[in-house]
């Protein structure tokens, strides 16, 4: 499917990794639009998309917990800037596991956020997209949902729900004429892990978002990053459980 004609939209305008992505995406002039909590302090992201090629940056206050708000921000969001080509969707929290094992609060807030908020806007996206007849989703999934482990399950759980979803509707879009990359990163080395030891098939923002874009101009549907991991998830499959329960994250 490629990319084609029109603006690019971040849900999650802080995001490195998404950052990275539109960042990439602009240069070629294309406007460009920033949706996020406390929008008016993306000063420092919108002077570095403006400094990479972006014709505009249009900045949204955006609050994905908020779902009762989504229709209306996600609609002025695929507007602002005219026809869409893509829509990032890089909010999410990682959130505490040990502290999630204990408090079913924490737990359910991870995945709110991570895999609730994730459905309502992809649903909404998708319809908006549609009516366009055009576009790209992108989605991020995790290596940590491909087979959830006993380290990570809630966030783990949160993102084996979504890349289920988002498989999904990836095929109920076919022929609409709005595609749905599903990327899946293994671990990332960013603001988000900081503090973290790095796990094996590490990477960076900037080797995702490159991933993520030559998906895009190839109309791949799904992406691992690095590509190595579609090798290592075949084995993660046929591992014992009183293997798998030992690893780590």
């Amino acid at each position: 499917m490629g990319i084609g004609a029109g603006s690019v939209v971040l849900l999650g305008g802080r995001s490195e990794i998404g950052l990275e992505v539109v960042t990439r995406l602009c240069r070629d002039g294309r406007p460009v639009v920033l949706a996020a909590r406390r929008a008016d302090g993306l000063d420092l992201q919108e002077q570095a998309l403006r400094s990479a090629g972006a014709g505009a940056v249009h900045r949204l206050e955006f609050d994905a917990d908020d779902l009762a708000g989504h229709a209306e921000v996600l609609a002025r969001a695929v507007s602002v800037a005219g026809p869409v080509a893509v829509v990032v969707l890089a909010f999410g929290v990682l959130g505490d596991q040990a502290r999630a094992e204990q408090d079913a609060g924490h737990a359910v807030a991870v995945v709110h956020t991570d895999y609730v908020a994730q459905v309502s806007a992809l649903t909404h996206l998708a319809g908006l997209l549609r009516r366009q007849g055009s576009g790209q989703l992108v989605v991020f999934s995790s290596v940590a949902g491909w087979r959830v482990r006993r380290a990570n399950y809630v966030y783990g759980s949160a993102k084996a729900g979504l890349d289920g979803f988002a498989s999904g509707l990836g095929d109920a879009l076919a022929g609409s004429g709005v595609g749905l990359l599903l990327v899946r990163p293994g671990f990332v080395v960013g603001r988000m892990t900081e503090g973290m030891s790095p796990a094996p098939f590490s990477s960076t923002p900037a080797q995702v978002a490159d991933a993520v874009v030559a998906g895009l101009h190839a109309g791949r549907e799904v992406v691992w990053v690095p590509g190595l991991l579609r090798w290592v998830a075949a084995v993660m499959r046929v591992t014992p459980r009183r293997v798998w329960r030992r690893l780590p994250r």
